[in-house]
């Protein structure tokens, strides 16, 4: 329910197209931090791209988690659905178009930027590989998710509720994924009777 709520909030407010102040400060708090950050920020976005998705469904056949490695696949082809869902009802334009003083760092300069699909697709594979972990390694996903986001607004693909909203479809994807499929009850478990 947070990762719905959190979609439609920063929808409403991305929905006229427009950049609020408050987030144009955010942004160029972001975008504007050192060139330097460029590469190590450009190789942190690959964490979104749509290849992890099977690559963790792999990973995890390789670990014999059948319903990770079903979950993983699904959440890469319901972002690829619903993200296109979302741009259909809320046009917002990328920085470049939509945000005074953008630094566009080798991404896309036009097109929509509401949702961000590399936060809708790490936050989904976060959501469903979180309870196959245990301990401190539950933070990793989470850590990472975290680090996409800020790079796409440092690269200037995305304003900050475009990730936002983005992570926030991702938490959805997840959280009905994992009540459909089903998660280890303690951590990590055998699974006995995989989906």
């Amino acid at each position: 329910m947070a990762g719905l709520g959190t979609l439609l909030l920063t929808g409403a407010v991305a929905s006229g197209g427009t950049v609020p102040g408050w987030e144009q400060a955010v942004f160029h708090a972001i975008n504007g931090l050192p060139s330097w950050l460029r590469v190590p920020m450009q190789a942190a976005e690959i964490l979104g791209v749509l290849l992890v998705g099977p690559a963790v469904a792999v990973i995890a056949l390789g670990f014999r988690r059948l319903r990770l490695a079903v979950a993983a696949v699904l959440a890469t082809v319901l972002k690829l659905a619903l993200e296109r869902v979302v741009k259909l009802v809320v046009e917002r334009p990328r920085p470049a178009v939509s945000t005074p003083d953008a630094i566009a760092r080798g991404v896309p300069i036009r097109g929509l930027a509401f949702v961000s699909g590399h936060a809708v697709l790490t936050a989904a594979l976060a959501g469903v590989v979180t309870p196959y972990l245990r301990g401190a390694w539950r933070a990793l996903p989470w850590a990472l998710v975290g680090l996409v986001c800020f790079a796409r607004v440092y690269l200037g693909a995305h304003n900050p509720l475009d990730v936002v909203g983005g992570a926030g479809l991702g938490l959805a994807i997840a959280g009905a994924l994992n009540l459909i499929l089903g998660v280890p009850a303690a951590g990590i478990e055998e699974e006995a009777n995989p989906p």
